[in-house]
C-alpha cells in the first residue's frame, strides 16, 4: 500500500492557549482534498480544544464538526486540491474557518434536513449547527466555500 505524499501541512505556532491571559493564536493547515487527510484536521482539532481546557464531551462536539466540514470540503473539491484550515483561539474561544476552493453551493435551495425521513447525506451542516455553539456558512457557485465553526469555553 503507497502512503500518499503530503507536499505541504501548515504552519503552527509555538503556544496556543494560557488560561487568564489575552492572547490571539493561529494554527493553519493545508491539506490535500482526500478522504484519507480529514483525520489529521480532527486530531488537530483535539488537541488544540484539550489544551484550551474543554471538557471531553466539548473536545468530541468540537472534533465531529471539524470532521463533517471537512468531509464536505473533501467531496465538493476535486481530488487534486486542497483545502485549508485555521484555528484560532483567543480568550476562550475556539474558532475553526475550513476552507475549500470546490464547487460552492446555493444557500438559497439548502434545506434543513427531515429527520423522520432522512438520506445518508445532507446532514453535515444539521450536526454542525447542533454540536457548536455558532456556524457560518459563506459559499459561492464556482468559488468554493468557508464554513467558521466557534465553541465558546465556558
Amino acid at each position: 500500500m503507497s502512503v500518499p505524499q503530503v507536499k505541504y501541512i501548515g504552519v503552527a505556532t509555538a503556544e496556543i492557549y494560557k488560561g487568564g491571559e489575552s492572547m490571539v493564536d493561529n494554527i493553519t493547515i493545508t491539506l490535500p482534498s482526500k478522504a484519507e487527510f480529514v483525520s489529521v484536521a480532527r486530531l488537530t482539532a483535539s488537541v488544540i480544544a484539550n489544551t484550551m481546557g474543554f471538557d471531553f464531551e466539548d473536545v468530541e462536539d468540537i472534533k465531529v464538526a471539524v470532521g463533517e466540514a471537512c468531509n464536505n470540503a473533501v467531496i465538493h473539491s476535486r481530488s487534486d486540491e486542497y483545502f485549508g484550515i485555521n484555528f484560532t483561539v483567543s480568550n476562550g474561544t475556539f474558532v475553526a474557518e475550513i476552507e475549500d476552493k470546490g464547487y460552492g453551493f446555493s444557500l438559497d435551495h439548502y434545506e434543513s434536513p427531515d429527520l423522520n425521513n432522512h438520506k445518508e447525506n445532507g446532514l453535515g451542516l444539521f450536526i454542525m449547527k447542533s454540536l457548536m455553539d455558532d456556524v457560518q456558512v459563506f459559499t459561492e457557485i464556482g468559488n468554493g466555500t468557508r464554513i467558521v465553526l466557534t465553541k465558546y469555553l465556558e
